[in-house]
């Protein structure tokens, strides 16, 4: 297995496809690599509709697979502002690739789901899934919901197109396909483990508590009391630097594993506070608490941002020191040099960490990935996926 990711920030299309390709070729050779990983800048807007021919047109036998972005992330670099168009190119012997797209009123559904995706992937597959997905036209948490209860010991990793506001402003590459809303997915399976990250980058305050009263996204009583009086109440504990930083940047953590005695950063599924109820003191949240479930609240800046990287990333390294040939990197249009005030900040950490494995991506409307051995749809995140080839004695993909 192996893999190379480029990027060109020429502002003619032409010329940076050519570019990435040339730059793709001279790592791998002249043999056409298995998968291109394409996404491609809104300063390209005007080309959406032919990039990906384009892309094909170099590669003639390579499965062509992305969308558009913001800004894109390609050969370890992370370009924020103007043009930029990333390939990413995997030769992957041994593993199987099955793209796919749906639209919301087309998804598989019922007892027949199971059925379809075995007809799809095959009845003794567990296939690993890179999701890209429209904001504007498609749930994908139920997606994904169902998606796990078909193939319980998959991993499924991603982002959000972040191409424009509205629907139609974003387009999809398979092949030779161009859509421009729903979700397109690409199904790995055979020789290939797949490794994921995901980096909130927030740190917790006060201390955990728990849902005493909870009802779908409110939340009503923590340790028996009106939810918003318990934060009020933490607010007023806080220095007047973390005060300000509550004002725009707090979050609430949801733990995911129930049988901790004790809770640190890291252990929280990170949700936006949404709003509150000042007639009944509760708290709106984007996501659900459940009744006896701890919480906490969290705050994000770019210290802990980078910090929460570094933990995971050196965790990582030291859990798995074999490496990896490849990654993928879905970062939220809130990091980057507009929290941490410099360019290439979680990439550059990544190949500190890791080394110099080949990285591509794009900047999202939201990041896709698994917390707690489920997987969610994030926010303000860094959400990575690391690709090899399975070890030789056979063992089984992670």
């Amino acid at each position: 297995m192996r893999w190379t990711s480029a990027i060109s920030q020429a502002p003619d299309l032409v010329q940076a496809v050519q570019e990435a390709a040339s730059a793709i070729r001279a790592e791998l050779g002249p043999s056409d690599p298995n998968l291109i990983l394409l996404f491609v800048s809104e300063h390209h807007r005007e080309g959406f509709g032919k990039v990906s021919a384009l892309v094909g047109s170099e590669f003639g036998s390579s499965l062509v697979f992305g969308c558009t972005a913001r800004s894109v992330i390609g050969g370890g670099r992370e370009v924020e502002h103007g043009p930029g168009l990333s390939l990413t190119a995997a030769i992957l012997p041994g593993v199987s690739l099955h793209p796919f797209h749906f639209e919301m009123d087309s998804l598989p559904d019922g007892p027949e789901a199971r059925q379809a995706w075995e007809k799809r992937f095959g009845p003794d597959s567990e296939p690993h899934f890179l999701l890209l997905s429209d904001p504007f036209s498609f749930d994908v948490e139920p997606f994904m919901r169902g998606l796990a209860e078909g193939f319980p010991h998959s991993r499924a990793f991603g982002g959000l197109a972040s191409s424009g506001t509205a629907l139609g402003d974003n387009a999809f590459f398979i092949g030779s396909e161009v859509h421009r809303q729903g979700l397109s997915g690409l199904a790995f399976s055979g020789n290939i483990e797949i490794e994921t990250l995901v980096a909130p980058g927030c740190r917790p305050i006060g201390t955990p508590l728990f849902v005493t009263r909870a009802q779908d996204n409110i939340l009503c009583e923590l340790d028996g009391k009106p939810a918003l009086d318990v934060l009020r109440e933490l607010y007023a504990s806080l220095d007047q630097e973390d005060r300000n930083l509550a004002r725009g940047s707090l979050f609430l953590g949801l733990e995911m594993k129930g049988d901790q005695p004790s809770y640190r950063q890291g252990d929280f599924l990170i949700r936006n506070l949404l709003g509150s109820d000042e007639a009944t003191g509760g708290l709106v949240i984007g996501g659900v608490a459940r009744d006896r479930q701890v919480v906490q609240f969290h705050l994000r800046d770019a210290e802990s941002s980078s910090r929460d990287l570094e933990d995971r990333l050196s965790w990582l390294a030291r859990l798995d020191p074999r490496g990896w040939e490849g990654a993928l990197l879905f970062s939220c249009l809130g990091r980057g040099a507009a929290l941490f005030g410099c360019q290439d900040h979680d990439s550059a950490l990544f190949q500190q960490y890791l080394g110099p494995i080949s990285l591509g991506g794009f900047f999202g409307n939201g990041e896709i990935g698994p917390v707690g051995g489920a997987t969610f749809l994030h926010g303000y995140t860094s959400a990575f996926a690391l690709f090899r080839g399975r070890k030789a004695t056979g063992a089984e993909p992670r």
